[in-house]
C-alpha cells in the first residue's frame, strides 16, 4: 500500500521561530521568558509524547518533567541555536526513562495505554482540517487512532525518530543531535520504521478506504 505521512506537521514554525530572543533571555534567569518559552513549545512536546505513549497522563507528566528541566538547566546551554533540539533531548530522554519503568515493573502491551485520554484538543490529526462536518471528522480520529495503534508496534528508537520527521518535522540534523547518533542513523532507523509501519498496516488491512477517509 501508499504510506503517505507528509503534511502531518502542526502549525507551530511561525511562533516558534520568534523564539530566539526568549531563550537569550531565559537563559540570564528571566522568569517571564522562560513562561513565555513553556506557552510556546508545550503543545509541541507534548504531542511528541503522546504519539510516543499514546497516554494523556504520561505525555503530561513527561511534559512537566520536561520543562522543569528546561527552567534548570537553561542556563547552561550555550547555543541559542540549539534550544530546540536541546528541548526535545530533555523529552526524549524522560520518555525513554518512563519506559523502563514500565519495561521494568512488567511488560508493556496497548491494554496499558488509555488511548484518547485527556484534552482532545491535542488530538493527533491525519489530514483534514477543524471546519469539516462531523462525519468527516469522525473518519480522521478513527484513522488517527488506527496509525497511531500501529506506530506503537514500532520500536522505541525507530518511533522516535518517525514522530520526530514526519509528524514535528525535525530535520535529520536537528534529530540527529537530539539523539546524539550521526545522520546516517538517523535516516537508517527512518527507513526501516517507515517500512515496518507500512508493513503493519498492511498485516492490518488499514487504508484509507478502510474508514472511510478521503
Amino acid at each position: 500500500m501508499d504510506l503517505k505521512l507528509g503534511n502531518l506537521n502542526p502549525p507551530y514554525e511561525p511562533a516558534i521561530m520568534q523564539t530566539d530572543a526568549l531563550i537569550a533571555r531565559a537563559r540570564e534567569g528571566d522568569k517571564n521568558a522562560q513562561g513565555r518559552l513553556v506557552t510556546l513549545w508545550y503543545k509541541r512536546i507534548y504531542n511528541f509524547n503522546y504519539k510516543f505513549f499514546f497516554d494523556h497522563d504520561l505525555a503530561m507528566e513527561v511534559s512537566q518533567k520536561t520543562f522543569i528541566a528546561m527552567h534548570k538547566n537553561i542556563a547552561g546551554l550555550n547555543e541559542v541555536a540549539r534550544f530546540k533540539s536541546w528541548l526535545y533531548t530533555i523529552s526524549v530522554n524522560f520518555c525513554r526513562e518512563e519506559l523502563r519503568k514500565k519495561k521494568s515493573g512488567k511488560s508493556m502491551s496497548l491494554n496499558d495505554l488509555k488511548p484518547g485520554e485527556g484534552d482532545d484538543s491535542y488530538r493527533w490529526e491525519a489530514g483534514g482540517n477543524r471546519e469539516e462536518n462531523p462525519e468527516h471528522q469522525l473518519r480522521h480520529s478513527e484513522l488517527s487512532d488506527m496509525l497511531q495503534t500501529c506506530l506503537m508496534e514500532l520500536s522505541a528508537e525507530q518511533r522516535e525518530v518517525v514522530i520526530m520527521k514526519e509528524y514535528e518535522g525535525l530535520k535529520f540534523r536537528e534529530i540527529a543531535e537530539t539523539l546524539n547518533v550521526s545522520e546516517n542513523t538517523v535516516k537508517s532507523r527512518m527507513y526501516y520504521g517507515l517500512d515496518a509501519l507500512r508493513k503493519i498496516l498492511e498485516r492490518k488491512n488499514i487504508t484509507k478506504e478502510t474508514v472511510g477517509y478521503e
